[in-house]
């Protein structure tokens, strides 16, 4: 069982506690966060403090840290879980470069895995969007995200699948609409025909499960700093291997 402790409480933070919570290979040990605010549950809840926060670990310990917080917050907990060799599996939307190159150089020591998306689906869109775009590089692609109300940035994760296929971040349609978790869709324009590639996040307990896979994949690798896509390809790699072995059967 992997002990786990949750930076963040938010919407999308009080849906991966529930996940977590309920997954028999994890234990959820505490919750980090930054507000005073009274918290509606029974795990221990501290304070995100980079003064305190080392002595809490050390009393509370845990094998891995889940980060739903904000773009700040590593560089309040950082040091203290290098310095325990923990996990780190960070669902940030954005970093700023400086923080970023933080976090990569947190993955000489520890296991780190940062993904501006954590929704198995999503990223799993990602790499067929890619492989679709190496087959053929001639077809127009368009990017659709569309998200709730209140998010103002554009989303990070649509940036990402810009950056992958060779789109300009401009030609991104963005739409904010009451009701909508997170739908992601790429449109591949060929003569005479389209493909779309759409994932819709209907509950952000998405996001927990999509936590939890990366854990257990994470757990089984060495030290390093990794996305989502690249513990998704090895696992699709060894799943093609096993397949390759195999002997067909007859009709």
């Amino acid at each position: 069982m992997i002990r786990v402790g949750l930076v963040g409480y938010g919407k999308a933070g009080k849906a991966v506690a529930s996940v977590l919570a309920q997954d028999e290979r994890f234990e959820l040990c505490w919750i980090a966060r930054r507000s005073n605010k009274p918290t509606a549950t029974e795990i221990p809840v501290t304070r995100l403090d980079k003064a305190t926060f080392p002595d809490w670990l050390a009393s509370h310990p845990v094998d891995a840290v889940v980060d739903f917080s904000d773009s700040e917050a590593v560089l309040d907990y950082g040091e203290a879980i290098r310095q325990h060799g923990l996990m780190l599996v960070s669902a940030i939307s954005s970093y700023s470069p400086e923080t970023l190159a933080y976090i990569r150089e947190l993955g000489r020591e520890i296991r780190v895995m940062s993904s501006p998306n954590i929704t198995l689906g999503i990223n799993f869109l990602m790499l067929a969007a890619r492989l679709l775009r190496s087959i053929a590089p001639f077809a127009d692609v368009g990017i659709v995200e569309q998200h709730f109300r209140d998010k103002s940035e554009v989303s990070g994760t649509a940036k990402r699948i810009a950056k992958t296929l060779e789109v300009d971040e401009e030609e991104i349609t963005s739409l904010r609409l009451g009701g909508i978790i997170g739908h992601h869709e790429v449109i591949f324009g060929f003569p005479h025909q389209t493909v779309r590639m759409i994932h819709d996040s209907i509950r952000r307990e998405a996001f927990g499960t999509g936590a939890a896979f990366a854990l257990s994949l994470l757990a089984t690798r060495p030290a390093g700093y990794y996305s989502y896509e690249e513990l998704l390809l090895d696992m699709m790699r060894q799943e093609l291997q096993r397949g390759g072995g195999q002997q067909p059967v007859d009709a």
